[in-house]
C-alpha cells in the first residue's frame, strides 16, 4: 500500500483514538521510522506529510540525514553508543534512548547546544529491552543537572511485543504516572512533558494513555 493510504489510516486511527480519550490531535506527533526502508521511501512519506522521522542506527542515519537534511525534524530512536555520539549529536532533534550517565556525559561534551532527550525506561521488565528500571529514573533525572547540554523532555518505553492488550495499556498507563511525577518536580533541566510511546502495533492504546510521540514504522512506509 502507498504511504499515503497508509498515513490517511493511521491519522484516523490516531482521531479515534484522541475522541475515546478526550484528547487533541495536534497534541500527536507521528514519528517515521525509516530505518529499515530506502531513502526514496523515506522521501515518499516527507512528500506524503510525515514531519518527523526516525533512525536507530548511525549509519542508517547518516546515509538518510545527508540526502534528505533539514527537511524533517530528526528523532534518535535506537540504543546509541557512547563512541559514535559525535557524528550524529548535532544533526538530530532528539534523542529517544537516554539510558546511561556515560552516554549523558558523552552528550554533554560533543554536543554544541542542548540536545532534548527521551529518557529510556524499561517499564516491562524485560532482559532484551535497554533503560532504566522505572525506581531509577527520578534519582538518574536529578543526577542529569550536571550536564547544560542535556534537556529532558520526556519519556519512551517500548511495551512488550504481545497480544495482551491490558498488559500493554499497564506499561503505557506506567510511564505516564512515572512522568507525572516528574513533571510536578518542576526540574529546570527536565520539563519532562512528553511521552514517546506505541507503535505499528499499540500506538491506539498509547495515545489513550497519554503518548504525545508515536513511533511507526511498518504501518507507515512498510518493512
Amino acid at each position: 500500500m502507498d504511504v499515503v493510504t497508509n498515513l490517511k489510516n493511521i491519522e484516523n486511527n490516531i482521531k479515534e483514538a484522541c475522541e475515546k480519550s478526550n484528547r487533541n490531535m495536534s497534541e500527536i506527533t507521528v514519528i517515521g521510522v525509516s530505518k529499515y526502508v530506502t531513502i526514496e521511501r523515506a522521501e515518499e512519506a516527507i512528500e506524503a506529510g510525515i514531519k518527523n522521522l526516525g533512525e536507530n542506527r548511525n549509519e542508517g542515519f547518516l546515509e538518510k540525514y545527508q540526502a534528505i537534511g533539514e527537511k524533517v525534524n530528526w528523532h534518535f530512536i535506537g540504543t546509541l553508543q557512547s563512541r559514535k555520539v559525535k557524528d550524529i549529536i548535532d544533526k538530530v532533534d532528539f534523542l529517544h534512548s537516554l539510558d546511561r550517565k556515560s552516554l549523558a556525559k558523552e552528550v554533554n561534551k560533543r554536543a554544541s547546544k542542548p540536545v532534548d532527550c527521551f529518557v529510556q525506561v524499561n517499564v516491562s521488565g524485560e532482559e532484551s529491552k535497554h533503560g532504566l528500571a522505572p525506581e531509577n529514573v527520578i534519582p538518574f533525572i536529578e543526577e542529569m543537572e550536571q550536564y547544560p547540554n542535556v534537556h529532558i523532555v520526556g519519556l519512551m518505553t517500548m511495551a512488550p511485543h504481545i497480544d495482551d492488550k491490558e498488559r500493554i495499556r499497564e506499561n503505557f498507563k506506567d510511564l505516564a504516572h512515572l512522568r507525572n511525577q516528574i513533571k510536578e518536580k518542576q526540574y529546570k533541566h527536565a520539563p519532562c512533558e512528553y511521552l514517546s510511546m506505541g507503535m505499528s502495533n499499540d500506538y491506539s492504546i498509547a495515545i489513550e494513555e497519554g503518548a504525545t510521540h508515536i513511533r511507526i514504522g511498518s504501518k507507515l512506509v512498510g518493512n
